[in-house]
């Protein structure tokens, strides 16, 4: 138990009338399904603040888990027994056995109880030097929380039974001041009384056609709108610039996502232009910076992926939910502009099963920037905020910035990462890209990155060189002229016939392979996309080579990303680390497409 003196705890109870300690806590977000648990946060300093609201009148549990179970867990609990306020520090061990742990890093700043509700504030570091604590980072934190109608007794904690949950959060992202005028125009984009398959997981897709405008207008913020009730339901919410060549039979209703069957036009659909995950706010873009509608450059086709998970099979719902985008003709400086930076999305991003972790890297190179900036923007563009995005087996991403052969600061990273949790984030200092390149490494590995002023690139990423990895397996000749696609195999003869992908599920891969495969890749020359707004390419396309990289184990401390090579004098480094489960005994590749 945190030893304060007697009078600070009683002179906390008296605040009660206050509602709290009168600190802010700028963020909030509900941790339950009922309305139960609310969590705020904030800075306190070089602390961080955390503020539960919980209805009940026993004892609140709240903590940080890896995983984002009970296992190797940093756990707090508090409440207020007979008028008296207590917090005390716990962890688990690896077989979820709780015990109070002897260095106390949490620290009471005000407790109240009354007839329904206990509501408790509190702070600590964000590294406490202590092994049985969690650090907080930039990365996503898993949060877990519980809670029990009787306090902590003598034997400790009661099991909370039901009563518990867990959550993926950013605690860090930079404060978000900027308010909008109640009058303010707005638009929704949402679905149509969407009948919710009774399965765990639906990704539904709708296109939408932006509204006419007569002049140019701003999107200045995006929040999301969800049906009530349906807080759970909905998981997460990505919006899509789709091709403007289309006209509005593409509106039909929508279907699911990744499916054989799915529209081709949502094929079209490949630019993220805003993110939202369950537990998120909306986003506001900065004062000076809007998202360009009303002219013949901006979206006029978008596509709206819903993401909505139902672990109880649960019949009959029908949604209603989508984003709601905020505009003003009161133009601001500069247009918000989107580059995909990261690995091209293709059929050719191999994953060896078996591994217990996987590098994947993309480069959006110094060619590509340099001949996009040098004809439109020589001084470089500002990156306020960043997407890091890859699909389930990512873990890890980090989107590493270099200039002269030198590392700058990193753009953004995630080493913790939940593709059931995914948003922009905000940078703390706008970074200036200057002409130069972009990399990444992962899955689906890439990284949106929200920029101004608007220039025409929307898309700069690699994918190592295909047939090289085809020569890895015993490939030795394609079917030339290319006239199917994908492309067939000629020999050697157990190949014959087969695509890129069967020939790699065909090959019989070990743990020992999976590794040399995995080095190989990262040293490969890549075929370099770099995409125009209407899809159109830049000149520089093809081949480019990298210099070998230097063995780097994936860790939280920055990594060196072949910061000595002069190719990447101006690059930015996005990597992804993958783990997999292998199930069964089979043996199958896994390809970037869904």
């Amino acid at each position: 138990m945190c030893r304060w003196p007697l009078l600070l705890l009683w002179g906390l109870l008296p605040r009660a009338a206050a509602g709290g300690s009168g600190w802010p806590f700028p963020h909030r977000t509900l941790l339950d399904s009922e309305g139960k648990y609310w969590l705020s946060w904030g800075p306190r300093g070089g602390r961080l603040a955390f503020r539960l609201e919980v209805r009940t009148a026993g004892y609140v549990g709240f903590g940080f888990s890896s995983t984002g179970a009970m296992a190797a867990a940093d756990i707090v609990v508090g409440g207020v027994a007979r008028g008296r306020p207590y917090l005390q520090d716990y962890f688990t061990n690896a077989n979820r056995e709780l015990r109070k742990d002897a260095q106390q890093d949490y620290h009471l700043e005000y407790a109240m109880e009354n007839s329904t509700h206990t509501v408790i504030e509190f702070t600590r570091e964000l590294h406490t030097c202590d092994i049985n604590d969690k650090s907080i980072s930039e990365s996503t934190v898993r949060v877990i929380w519980a809670y029990h109608h009787e306090d902590v007794g003598e034997a400790g904690p009661k099991y909370h039974e039901s009563n518990r949950g867990t959550k993926s959060l950013r605690l860090l992202n930079p404060e978000k001041t900027s308010m909008l005028s109640t009058a303010i125009p707005y638009f929704d984009l949402v679905n149509q009384d969407v009948s919710i398959p009774n399965k765990g997981t639906t990704y539904w897709c709708q296109m939408f056609k932006i509204p006419m405008l007569q002049e140019k207008h701003h999107v200045i913020k995006v929040e999301p709108v969800i049906q009530k009730g349906h807080e759970s339901l909905v998981h997460h919410i990505l919006l899509y610039q789709c091709s403007s060549n289309f006209s509005d039979s593409v509106l039909d209703d929508g279907h699911e996502c990744y499916h054989p069957n799915m529209p081709d036009a949502f094929l079209t659909c490949e630019t993220v232009i805003f993110a939202w995950a369950i537990g998120g706010e909306g986003f506001s873009y900065p004062p000076h910076v809007g998202l360009s509608l009303g002219t013949p450059l901006d979206p006029h086709y978008v596509l709206l992926e819903v993401h909505y998970d139902n672990p109880t099979y649960k019949e009959g719902l029908i949604d209603n939910s989508g984003l709601r985008l905020f505009y003003t003709a009161d133009i601001r400086k500069y247009d918000a502009g989107v580059i995909e930076a990261g690995l091209w999305v293709s059929l050719f991003h191999t994953i060896p099963p078996g591994l217990p972790d996987f590098r994947s890297e993309g480069h959006c190179t110094l060619e590509c920037l340099e001949e996009a900036l040098e004809a439109e923007k020589p001084s470089g563009i500002h990156v306020f905020a960043v997407l890091l995005h890859a699909h389930l087996a990512g873990r890890g991403i980090r989107l590493r910035h270099f200039r002269k052969g030198e590392e700058m600061r990193l753009l953004a990273y995630d080493d913790d990462f939940d593709f059931n949790f995914q948003e922009f984030q905000y940078l703390k200092e706008e970074q200036t890209i200057l002409p130069g390149g972009l990399s990444t490494r992962n899955e689906m590995c890439l990284s949106y990155l929200l920029y101004y002023p608007r220039i025409n690139l929307t898309r700069c990423a690699s994918i190592p060189d295909i047939m090289e990895q085809l020569q890895f397996i015993g490939v030795k000749e394609i079917y030339r002229p290319v006239t199917t696609w994908p492309f067939i195999i000629k020999s050697p003869k157990q190949y014959r016939n087969l695509s890129f992908m069967d020939a790699m599920n065909k090959f019989k891969w070990t743990k020992k392979e999976g590794l040399a495969f995995n080095k190989l890749v990262l040293s490969l020359p890549v075929n370099v996309r770099c995409s125009k707004t209407d899809n159109a390419e830049w000149s520089i396309q093809g081949m480019t080579a990298l210099p070998p990289d230097i063995e780097r184990p994936y860790q939280a401390e920055p990594l060196v990303c072949g910061a000595s090579s002069t190719s990447l004098r101006g690059n930015v480094c996005l990597e992804l680390l993958l783990s997999f489960v292998v199930l069964g005994s089979s043996l199958s590749t896994r390809s970037l497409w869904p």
